[in-house]
């Protein structure tokens, strides 16, 4: 295996060394494209939004034509014409385009729901009305009528979560497809100077030869995206609008749980009521704010069996969370999951019981009372956000057994969430930015404060850059529920990097330290501290076709990582890889290959403080291959095979890991898809934390002096199934149903000393698991007006934990249980409305207009 390995990387070193040697002459530099102009037609009477371009305004305004293919090609023009034209007056931009097309059944157009894409064309424009070449908005639709719309920012790349309200209507004539867009000003913010030019482009995707198109070129080895678009002139009198919006909603609940005990009631129901506020503070500054917030039917967690020492990074389904958050994100300081996330004292309730005292109720997430973004960009570049959310007290319900009485224990104080961002676009792709992220809570508890730097520096020809940050941490208090104060109330964190980033050949170096008490968790999420890290990454791509392919895409790289305090070794890692596309077929291979020498794992014994113990693992080589089939067909497919397989070290032989994970897809009409994931995972003589000891239980007392490690066997499967229906561009079905499993069988034990050696441990308590999640999360959403909607959505949840006797690695096992434990069943309904005020305006008796 090291002979395969040791030629392995000298094949792709002496690659990718003949790359660098013909990468690195200055020829190689890439030139932006020249940038196109297009004159807007400034109009008095808007344009019948049907999508038919028969009004004379539209013959009238100039065309922007000759797209240049991207992909899979990129330089050539397009052979079927696209024809796009501008029109503005004082409210909205509008935008009438011209697809045209070799026959009807070409135009891929089938139906999703909104920001999903799907197997279809579509037409984009993007905007940068402040031109800094960094920051822009995206408008996309699709022939079925389908609307997706994306900001673009450093922090956030392509982010479809943020929506904005505007219209659309698309029609089928012939050989042609049409689509006529009308985007308010109020969807979009721009500077109030009398004569403007913004940032523009327009992309056009046609589906069936998978082929994409822009107005102005857009070259795949420029860094960079938002800098590489054309320019919009002709802009004059444009008034930014006042922008309020006012989004009020109610939603009604129906829960069921199989509760079983007298006195509490399997069924309860609850009805809310809040409103989400949009508000233009001026030109460039947003406000948005969400009352009393109901997040009750976002789509359920993942769950999973968690045996690493680190915590699950769950995704951000909120919308408030999701929306309009690339300032907030720069730095990765801001992880929205702690808003609203479960009570700091959720745990300890357990041990403030008094004698014959159970828990009654122990809710598991904080709600929210508000939240407030303030956010926008100067016309000289100059970005500022401002976010703030308030959580009330949460407390749990405790019950006597014998009395019934029953009292409060406060889990999580009343807080406040705090983030203020300053950002400068500078010359050249690049910025310097402040961050800084504070959490406040009242009473008897610890605060925390972290602020930080982050620039980028890129030179001229867009060519090498340089990019750094610096973050400091502060938590002052004690911790909660005891008069201890915290134990790391000063932290910091730096990160330096330089490289090449343009052209078919880029490198980076880079180089950073995590301290041993910084910790941004509190607003934040780290994995782990107490680090210095450094790496070198190359990387080489072609992006035309060549042989039978139409482009590679390859990386090779080196990191590092000792243990900041004490400073120790913990590992090394080479790594290479690549992925690329046949011509004929659109089948995309790849592969992934990594190999590390012997490594210390300092975060495994789950001991403070850090350095004093250590896992060894054995030396290590991992594969994965990976495939995706056209996704233009009716079946589609990806699969994903990996392995790993460790050296023989001492005891340890035969630890090897297999990850098997299919996902077939089928396309029945272009209404109607189902998808299957599944995934199976197993580990073999895996090496992991034994489990926390308890000093009270007879079968733990013996080894508590130190860390205890087994030796196990881990299986997970998931299985996942879901539907979704598409009755038209507003109305949509979707199910998803997810069941995941995973089992661990020890085998033995050993306990750990702090040379890192392993003594076989006589520990006789049995330590094996299984668990078990299962969900069902079905979706009916109707928008039935722009920005409106109605959506009716059930939930069944329900989960297991067996431990020792009871658990069992039979999968049909644990699928039996846990379809015969109790579940929770939600039916929710929400309907929410938009108001927006310059519409109700005109509404209004004696409005003029």
């Amino acid at each position: 295996m090291r002979f395969c390995l040791l030629l392995l990387s000298c094949l792709w070193f002496g690659v990718l060394t003949g790359y660098a040697q013909k990468a690195a002459t200055p020829s190689s530099a890439p030139n932006l494209a020249p940038k196109r102009q297009l004159t807007a037609l400034r109009i008095t009477q808007a344009p019948k939004l049907d999508g038919v371009l028969n009004e004379a305004v539209w013959r009238e305004a100039p065309i922007a034509t000759k797209f240049i293919q991207n992909r899979p090609n990129p330089g050539p023009p397009e052979q079927h014409p696209t024809e796009v034209r501008v029109l503005y007056d004082d409210v909205a931009l509008y935008v009438g385009a011209v697809m045209h097309d070799v026959a009807p059944d070409s135009i891929f157009r089938e139906l999703g729901q909104r920001d999903d894409l799907g197997n279809t064309d579509f037409f984009a424009i993007f905007l940068d009305t402040y031109r800094d070449k960094i920051n822009g908005y995206g408008f996309f639709i699709t022939p079925g009528g389908v609307q997706l719309d994306a900001r673009y920012s450093p922090a956030g790349g392509e982010d479809f979560a943020w929506n904005a309200v505007w219209e659309s209507q698309t029609t089928l004539q012939g050989n042609d497809w049409v689509a006529e867009l009308r985007i308010p000003y109020s969807a979009i913010r721009f500077s109030a100077a009398a004569e403007q030019v913004w940032g523009l482009n327009f992309m056009r995707q046609r589906k069936s030869t998978n082929q994409g198109f822009f107005w102005n070129e857009v070259k795949p080895e420029t860094d960079g995206f938002v800098n590489q678009w054309g320019e919009l002139s002709g802009l004059r009198d444009l008034k930014p609008p006042l922008r309020l919006s006012l989004t009020p909603y109610v939603s009604t609940y129906l829960n069921h749980y199989p509760y079983q005990e007298q006195g509490t009631r399997n069924t309860s129901t609850s009805f809310n009521g809040g409103a989400d506020l949009k508000y233009g503070i001026n030109e460039s500054f947003t406000l948005d704010a969400t009352l009393v917030p109901d997040f009750g039917q976002v789509q359920s967690d993942n769950q999973v069996l968690n045996l690493s020492p680190f915590e699950v990074q769950y995704q951000e389904n909120r919308q408030f969370f999701t929306e309009g958050t690339e300032l907030f994100n720069k730095g990765n300081l801001f992880y929205s999951r702690r808003v609203g996330a479960q009570p700091i004292g959720f745990s300890n309730v357990e041990d403030q019981l008094r004698p014959e005292e159970k828990v009654v109720s122990n809710p598991g997430v904080t709600r929210l009372l508000n939240a407030t973004k303030v956010s926008g960009r100067m016309q000289k570049g100059l970005g500022i956000g401002l976010f703030n959310a308030l959580s009330n007290n949460v407390y749990a319900t405790v019950r006597d057994s014998i009395t019934g009485a029953e009292r409060k224990v406060l889990t999580q104080p009343f807080s406040n969430y705090n983030i203020f961002v300053l950002d400068q676009s500078l010359k050249n792709n690049s910025y310097v930015s402040l961050i800084n992220t504070n959490v406040t809570r009242v009473g008897s508890t610890y605060d925390a404060n972290v602020t930080g730097g982050l620039f980028r520096f890129a030179d001229k020809k867009n060519a090498y850059a340089v990019d750094g940050q610096v973050v400091y941490s502060r938590r002052r208090g004690q911790s909660f529920g005891s008069e201890a104060p915290v134990d790391n109330p000063s932290g910091y964190k730096y990160k330096l990097g330089f490289g090449k980033i343009s052209g078919n050949f880029t490198w980076k170096l880079s180089q950073g330290i995590e301290s041993d008490h910084y910790d941004p968790n509190d607003l934040g999420i780290l994995f782990g501290n107490n680090n210095i890290s450094q790496s070198i990454d190359f990387n080489y791509n072609k992006y035309k076709p060549f042989w039978k392919v139409n482009n590679m895409y390859t990386y090779y790289g080196v990191s590092q990582s000792l243990l900041y305090k004490p400073t120790r070794y913990q590992n090394v890692t080479a790594y290479a890889g690549g992925n690329t596309t046949f011509t004929k077929n659109f089948l995309t291979l790849g592969t992934d290959l990594d190999y590390s020498p012997a490594t210390h794992d300092f975060y495994e014994p789950r001991t403070e403080p850090l350095g004093r113990y250590f896992v060894r693992v054995p030396a290590n080589f991992g594969v994965t291959v990976f495939a995706s089939s056209d996704y233009r067909k009716k079946l589609a497919y990806d699969v994903n095979l990996r392995t790993r397989r460790h050296a023989n070290d001492g005891n340890r032989t035969g630890r090897t890991g297999y990850d098997i994970s299919l996902s077939p897809r089928y396309r029945v009409s272009n209404q109607l898809t189902f998808r299957y994931d599944f995934s199976w995972g197993i580990r073999r003589n895996q090496i992991g934390y034994g489990g926390d000891l308890d000093g009270d239980e007879p079968l733990d007392s013996a080894f508590m002096s130190a860390p205890l490690l087994g030796r196990r066997r881990v299986v997970t499967v998931t299985n996942t199934v879901s539907g979704s229906y598409t009755f038209t561009n507003r109305m949509s079905f979707t199910i998803r149903t997810r069941h995941y499993v995973s089992s661990v069988r020890y085998r033995d034990f050993f306990s750990l000393d702090e040379a890192g050696h392993e003594t076989p441990a006589d520990y006789r308590r049995n330590r094996d698991t299984s668990f078990n999640a299962f969900n069902v999360d079905a979706v009916f959403s109707w928008w039935f007006a722009p920005g409106s909607q109605m959506s009716i959505v059930w939930k069944n949840a329900g989960s297991s934990f067996l431990e020792a006797n009871e658990a069992t690695p039979l999968y049909f096992n644990n699928l039996s249980n846990t379809m015969n434990t109790p579940h929770n069943n939600s039916l929710s309904v929400k309907v929410l409305y938009y108001l927006d005020y310059l519409a109700v305006k005109r509404l209004l008796p004696g409005a003029k207009g």
